[in-house]
């Protein structure tokens, strides 16, 4: 049986993937590119079914022709580390579009944190400055949006992540709600 590694890069306008064997060669690699969408000024979204399916074609093709006794040992990811995305943990979709590292529209909600005082409170607890730029605000943004949302994730009924945890919780048949402490450490929570 031939044994591989993968890597996948999902990145902000495409999704990539490289796949090697033991000895680190590559063998394949692959890269599908996806839409960007820009529902107004300064606000940037991604489809969170096609990054995945994009992601997905592109760890297809690395492994086309490989041969059904093909293992992938394991799976690195690297991806758009403060893009947002919540989606409902019974179905697995997402209830809104990912809100993209890039998107402003998060930028009153920061104003007013820091207006309030709060800019000291997160820099102490997370090492970050107040900025749209995190996911934090991203998830705050959704969960105000979508009507129901809040009251559902009280409930339980719902996950949220960046773009890794998206990736991990749909390639482990929805196991896994997990994330990097790298990723994390980029949500501003």
């Amino acid at each position: 049986m031939e044994r591989f590694v993968m890597a996948v890069d999902q990145g902000t306008t495409s999704s990539r993937a490289i796949l090697f064997d033991r000895a680190g060669r590559i063998r394949a690699k692959a890269q599908y590119p996806f839409p960007q969408h820009y529902p107004q000024p300064g606000w940037v979204e991604h489809d969170p079914m096609e990054i995945l399916d994009s992601q997905y074609r592109a760890m297809a093709d690395c492994l086309a022709g490989k041969g059904d006794g093909a293992e992938v040992a394991a799976i690195g990811i690297t991806n758009q580390r403060e893009t947002a995305i919540i989606w409902e943990r019974d179905t697995g979709r997402p209830i809104y579009n990912a809100i993209v590292w890039q998107c402003r529209r998060t930028a009153s909600i920061c104003d007013k944190l820091t207006a309030d005082g709060m800019g000291g409170y997160v820099r102490d607890r997370t090492g970050l400055l107040v900025d749209a730029y995190f996911s934090g605000t991203k998830y705050k943004w959704i969960l105000d949006a979508v009507p129901g949302a809040r009251s559902r994730a009280r409930a339980g009924e719902l996950l949220c992540g960046t773009v890794d945890s998206w990736l991990i919780w749909n390639l482990t048949g929805e196991a896994a709600h997990v994330s990097d402490y790298s990723n994390c450490s980029r949500t501003m929570l």
